[in-house]
């Protein structure tokens, strides 16, 4: 790399893009003009100009269900002109907005009240997948405009220490309860949704809390949510062609709304926007997600680097390499083509990372000395209210040196081997003017279309997940009260259920 910067002294400028107010400069990447010449010739005999015109026109690009993946339809305005089997869908999302707007308000407001007549403080957000890892990142990155009287919990782990301890700390009257789930019937979900009811039922006295003003559902079936004693007015919808790792822009970011007030959420839908059209009309060559997408083929199938680092210089993106971990890992981790055939090539590589500075006393000594190559995209705000100039230089200052010392190493004759840093480490700098409801809506979508572009190419279907159905599949039948299941299991599994049966204590519930 080093010598290529030598040989063009305008490598930096040339191997840039800005839209609006985000700025990725890759020059600091294995490749030449030969190498991006060759890989946007990939990109442009591939499916992928047409694969993206199907996606935005509504077709069901989601094969093996049959569906569309619109979620860009949630973002968008009528003059996008989005359709579904030839019925345009934005009065849909609009009307379905509206809601999300004058419920969130009365809820801000404190004119939404509980069962005693107080307003609500506190809001659990019970969801997992999409419906609270979405959600969760977008509260935790615009705390700058978190509502200053409403705390915000999200509950999604099946472990019941999660949720009872965050109900234990809780008042129940004014307490509201999300339950977010696009079949309304997610086990996990719906075991959490279980305990909290409860925990109403026996602070307030109530019987059926689910019927009362302390509880909404957000589905996609709303039959389910009825079934299951939610009152109709509280009841949110969104549409099937959502997907849930897709579905933060629907009425699932609801608690976005209540937390960081209506306007601001539709800035992040703003911001979404803006990148849809980048992505749809921008050329190959200046194209955000494309050439993100294409650096990260480069690297999975033609270097063979098995995994990428998301290293983000900004403690409320902590979530980031955890979101992205669903977004990339669920809709790419896929080794059969849309033919239904096997694939001969890698797909989706291996996602990880942490905050910076705390991951460079952690694994940066991998990233710097060790023997694997690790893409990275380094992300960052250049200003940020919440801290101060001291902190916020120091901050940027190592991500510079950070990328830099990983592109430039360091050698010399006299040098130990030990403290010889071989560099060469390949990175991405992508920076925000500054972590706004916008900003990070654009952040969000850069990496959806990215992971739709590596789909296209790869020749998959990033929009299914089959893979974490036996799991669950294998759970109901451990569930199962018949003895006889646990015989249908390899030995390993059965010994380790008698060991768990036996030294189980007796129950607490």
């Amino acid at each position: 790399m080093l010598e290529l910067f030598h040989q063009n002294p305008a490598r930096s400028t040339q191997l840039s893009i800005q839209h609006d107010e985000l700025f990725l400069d890759y020059s600091k990447n294995l490749v030449d003009e030969n190498v991006m010449t060759a890989l946007l010739d990939l990109a442009n005999q591939s499916s992928l100009k047409t694969h993206t015109e199907a996606m935005f026109d509504g077709q069901p690009i989601n094969t093996s269900e049959h569906k569309a993946a619109l979620h860009p339809a949630l973002r968008g305005k009528p003059e996008d002109n989005y359709h579904l089997n030839g019925v345009p869908v934005h009065e849909q999302v609009e009307q379905a907005l509206k809601r999300v707007s004058s419920i969130s308000e009365k809820i801000r407001q404190g004119r939404w009240l509980g069962s005693t007549g107080k307003a609500i403080t506190d809001v659990i957000q019970l969801g997992v997948g999409g419906s609270e890892l979405g959600p969760r990142i977008a509260c935790q990155a615009l705390q700058a405009y978190a509502h200053p009287n409403i705390k915000i919990h999200f509950v999604s782990n099946a472990d019941g220490a999660e949720i009872l301890s965050t109900v234990k700390g809780l008042n129940a009257e004014t307490t509201l309860i999300i339950i977010a789930s696009k079949s309304f019937t997610t086990e996990e979900t719906m075991l959490n949704a279980r305990s909290a009811l409860s925990w109403l039922e026996s602070s307030l006295g109530l019987s059926d809390a689910q019927s009362t003003t302390h509880v909404f559902g957000v589905t996609a079936n709303v039959e389910n949510a009825r079934s299951f004693g939610i009152a109709a007015p509280q009841i949110l919808e969104f549409e099937e062609w959502v997907g849930g790792r897709y579905s933060l822009w629907s009425s699932i970011g609801l608690c976005i709304s209540i937390s960081i007030g209506y306007d601001n959420f539709k800035a992040m839908l703003s911001g979404a926007r803006d990148m849809d059209i980048h992505f749809r009309t921008a050329p190959f060559e200046s194209n955000m997600p494309v050439i993100l997408a294409l650096l990260g083929i480069w690297y999975n199938n033609f270097l063979n680097a098995q995994t990428i680092a998301i290293i983000p210089y900004c403690e409320r993106l902590t979530l980031l390499p955890a979101y992205l971990q669903q977004l990339d890992m669920e809709s790419n981790g896929k080794s059969i083509s849309l033919n239904d055939q096997p694939l001969d090539y890698a797909t989706a590589p291996i996602l990880w990372g942490q905050t910076g500075t705390d991951g460079q006393h952690a694994f940066f000594q991998l990233l710097h000395q060790g023997s694997h190559l690790v893409p990275i995209d380094f992300i960052a705000a250049i200003n940020d209210p919440l801290s101060n100039r001291t902190h916020h230089r120091f901050l940027l200052n190592n991500l510079l040196a950070q990328a830099a010392a990983l592109m430039t190493g360091k050698k010399g004759k006299n040098t130990p081997a030990h403290k010889v840093y071989p560099g060469n480490k390949p990175s991405n700098m992508l920076l925000m003017n500054e972590l706004s409801p916008k900003n990070f809506g654009a952040l969000i979508a850069l990496y959806e279309h990215k992971v739709f572009v590596q789909g296209s190419i790869w020749n998959i279907n990033s929009y299914d997940q089959w893979g974490v159905e036996l799991g669950k599949q294998m759970t109901r039948e451990l569930m199962s009260d018949d003895s006889l299941g646990i015989e249908a299991f390899d030995s390993s599994t059965q010994q380790l259920s008698k060991y768990i049966h036996h030294h189980t204590q007796p129950s607490t519930d």
